[in-house]
């Protein structure tokens, strides 16, 4: 199976590359299109801000590539944020594949922006990406900016209120979290992911 990471510029391919080979799949960090195109599955790691990931996307030549992917897509953490419509960040316009507004967390007593820590998840509904996720499974966030709850939400988490953990709509999905850090609860879904 060929699997890719896209490289935008994300500083967490290390540890996304490290989590996949644990699960028996050696992922190529690429940006060529036809590499891309012809891989059985495809990953988009993010760490940064909105703009700068949309417009390496775009300065890749990768934006209407991604967009017209038919193999599974997982975007992960600003990956996952990359695939919606529109993001708070810098009105920033996104891929559009995820019809959602990514929103900055409201400072409140008590919650500190960026979320940052672990964080229970709670399955919405059903789905093969989240097979197996248990009421007590907990994951590693790190973001200030959210997706909030929509029709393709498939797990939630809460900081002042729930937000997507996890999304899925046709063959793009995302997680907001971290799985490469989230132990043996993102190494299940990453698996998931890989089995899709």
């Amino acid at each position: 199976m060929a699997v890719v990471l896209v490289d935008a510029g994300g500083t967490n391919i290390g540890s996304v590359r490290y989590a996949l080979q644990r699960l028996g799949a050696d992922a190529e960090l690429t940006s060529d299109a036809a590499t891309i195109r012809a891989a059985d599955k495809v990953i988009l790691p993010g760490v940064g801000a909105a703009a700068p990931g949309m417009a390496r996307l775009r300065e890749l030549g990768l934006v209407e590539l991604m967009r017209s992917l038919t193999q599974p897509v997982l975007g992960v953490c600003l990956g996952m944020q990359l695939l919606c419509e529109r993001s708070e960040e810098s009105d920033t316009e996104c891929l559009g594949l995820i019809p959602a507004t990514v929103r900055r967390f409201a400072e409140a007593p008590g919650l500190r922006v960026p979320h940052m820590g672990w964080n229970r998840l709670r399955g919405e509904r059903e789905h093969p990406l989240i097979a197996g996720l248990g009421s007590d499974d907990w994951a590693y966030f790190v973001h200030s900016y959210a997706v909030p709850v929509i029709g393709d939400t498939l797990a939630t988490a809460d900081f002042g209120g729930a937000f997507s953990a996890v999304v899925a709509r046709g063959n793009f999905h995302g997680m907001q979290f971290h799985p490469e850090r989230s132990a043996a609860v993102g190494a299940k879904l990453l698996k998931n992911f890989l089995e899709l």
